[in-house]
């Protein structure tokens, strides 16, 4: 899908290399997600007005794309049902309830964003837009739920660890598992990214770590790539398995057959997620016990039951703020807080 890139006078050529300037410094994910919300805001304007969009959109479009979204429309009549039910049709939206708040800002923020690139004003930024999208947002708030139900902390780990045998596809599970927890919490999207290039091993005979180059993160980009750290155990287990792999080029983490052959291509982020549910089952956990975001979480809540101070955590999951990073040091139990045992 072409993105809405660029004034309409420019010409060809410079349309051309303008869009193709978005793409490259602009991060993956936020280009998946722009393209996501420009289908649904287009399909949803076809439905609700039986036009395409405009550039730059008019104030009463905006008004009326934030108030049929800012309401539940089980019970409703009217256009905002009929165009929230082509979209379900469409496999665009999920059901008649109203959507949340961050669903919300996230398309406007794209559609914001659009208007940018043509180098137009927006219409969210008009005075009663601004103000009844403001409104929405307070209307439609509803307490965060977690992206994982429970934390993976280390011993709900240990007992996944456990589950891992000797065979391929055991070392794998156990190498991957032990380098998104222990280099501080990574995404699966980092996980699964990795390259053999990535991974500097010049210190590992004289201090028992390895460096990890993340080219892919939420919030960096390529030119600005972090470097992690990884020691000890979890070193190791990444050691053994690049061994056994016979990994010297490509994506560290690949898939493994049912025969226990390991495939050259690159494991996927639902391949890793797969991983996760499968070490959890194994080791006895409920089903839904936790997701991929498990090790993020499980990694700070155990930081913050280790009593490691919130900034020095931070280094390690690359948290840019540290409101959000607090919120799992915040729901550490009062009684399991280490500052609650200063006197003995």
């Amino acid at each position: 899908m072409d993105l809405p890139v660029s004034p309409d006078d420019l010409s060809a050529a410079d349309h051309a290399a303008l869009t193709e300037l978005y793409r490259r410094g602009t991060p993956l994910n936020t280009l998946r997600a722009w393209e996501r919300d420009l289908t649904y805001i287009t399909a949803w304007k076809l439905a609700a007005f039986g036009t395409p969009l405009d550039w730059p959109e008019s104030e009463a479009v905006a008004l009326r794309f934030v108030l049929d979204h800012a309401a539940e429309l089980s019970d409703a009549t009217g256009t905002a049902r009929v165009a929230a039910e082509a979209l379900i049709a469409q496999g665009l939206r999920r059901s008649l309830a109203c959507p949340a708040p961050a669903t919300l800002d996230r398309r406007i923020a794209s559609w914001r964003a659009f208007h940018r690139m043509k180098n137009l004003a927006s219409p969210f930024d008009a005075p009663l837009v601004a103000q009844a999208r403001t409104r929405a947002r307070r209307a439609a708030a509803r307490p965060p739920v977690p992206k994982s139900a429970h934390p993976i902390t280390r011993p709900v780990l240990e007992a996944m660890l456990a589950s891992c045998g000797h065979s391929h596809r055991g070392l794998r599970d156990r190498a991957a598992l032990m380098l998104g927890w222990a280099s501080g919490g990574r995404r699966r999207s980092e996980i699964v990214a990795l390259n053999r290039d990535d991974l500097d091993l010049r210190e590992w005979q004289d201090k028992g770590l390895i460096r990890l180059r993340l080219l892919s993160t939420k919030t960096t980009g390529a030119s600005l790539a972090p470097r992690v750290v990884l020691k000890g155990r979890p070193a190791r287990a990444v050691l053994d398995w690049l061994h056994a792999a016979r990994i010297q080029e490509g994506p560290v983490f690949r898939p493994v057959s049912q025969a226990d052959r390991i495939l050259p291509r690159r494991l996927t982020s639902e391949g890793l997620a797969r991983i996760i549910r499968t070490r959890l089952a194994a080791a006895g956990f409920p089903p839904g016990f936790a997701s991929a975001h498990g090790l993020r979480a499980g990694f700070l809540t155990q930081a913050a039951l280790d009593g490691a101070p919130l900034q020095a955590a931070m280094r390690l999951s690359l948290h840019r703020s540290a409101a959000q990073a607090q919120r799992y040091y915040a729901d550490v139990d009062l009684a399991d807080n280490p500052a609650a045992d200063l006197l003995g």
